[in-house]
């Protein structure tokens, strides 16, 4: 029979797989006295993730627009990536090239036709991930319900996922972390990426922080929603509308779609 403790612990396992990094009952993360990162007013989740969903993003990249960065600004606020400042005698290059980073707007081009194409680039999730397969220690893991994420407690900084990664999406913490969000705790040694606003899924909300930022600056460039659901808005306009995978020749199946490429 099973004493208390490990009774407990056999119950808190489980949920931090599924609810990693959520604080229950933070309300708002401040960053700065009056600057207000995101509101929670929905409850925790109760129950486990289960695979009844696949979250996914369908970016159009006809209205993503050329020199906007919000989308990428606003996913460093919500993550306290924006936290982050340069050490102490490195030079700039090299801190552009190690600070972590979970959105980049990169470009590109056709090379029969030359033309150029702006897209944000972010982790595909995929369905088949590289970096779950290469991981040694599990830290990398695909949740039920599509989002792969990073278990910081069992990432031993290998790096071996970022290797493996098509899409370059994968950042290393280099330096010791201050001033964290409650609700997205990072740590020196670990390896990163976008996981799709994970607490906030975990709070019954329906969007991600690129998602609003894009809207609020009226572009309604990228759409987040449930990839399984045939009636969702995001379902509905992939059967609209011709969209295509970043690198379909590695049968991954990503949850994040691109129109217009």
């Amino acid at each position: 029979m099973k004493d208390e403790n490990e009774a407990s612990d056999a119950a808190v396992d489980p949920r931090r797989r599924a609810f990693m990094g959520v604080a229950a009952g933070v309300t708002a993360a401040v960053v700065a006295p009056g600057v207000l990162l995101h509101a929670v007013a929905a409850a925790p989740r109760s129950e486990a993730v289960t695979d009844d969903v696949r979250w996914g993003l369908l970016i159009d990249t006809a209205k993503c627009v050329d020199g906007c960065s919000a989308c990428v600004a606003a996913c460093d606020r919500e993550n306290g990536l924006d936290l982050q400042s340069k050490p102490e005698g490195q030079s700039p290059l090299k801190w552009d090239s190690q600070r972590a980073a979970w959105i980049r707007k990169v470009k590109l081009q056709d090379n029969q036709t030359g033309r150029v194409t702006t897209l944000p680039m972010m982790c595909q999730h995929c369905e088949h991930p590289p970096c779950v397969d290469v991981c040694p220690t599990g830290a990398s893991f695909k949740r039920a319900d599509g989002i792969v994420m990073v278990d910081r407690h069992l990432c031993i900084g290998c790096r071996y996922c970022m290797m493996a990664c098509p899409y370059k999406a994968r950042s290393f913490i280099h330096e010791e972390m201050h001033g964290q969000l409650t609700a997205v705790p990072r740590g020196k040694g670990c390896v990163e990426s976008c996981n799709l606003c994970v607490h906030r899924r975990d709070f019954g909300e329906e969007s991600t922080a690129c998602v609003d930022a894009c809207a609020a600056e009226g572009h309604h460039a990228i759409m987040f929603g449930d990839l399984k659901d045939p009636a969702s808005p995001i379902s509905q306009l992939l059967k609209e509308m011709p969209s295509r995978q970043i690198r379909e020749d590695l049968s991954l199946n990503t949850g994040v779609r691109y129109s217009g490429v």
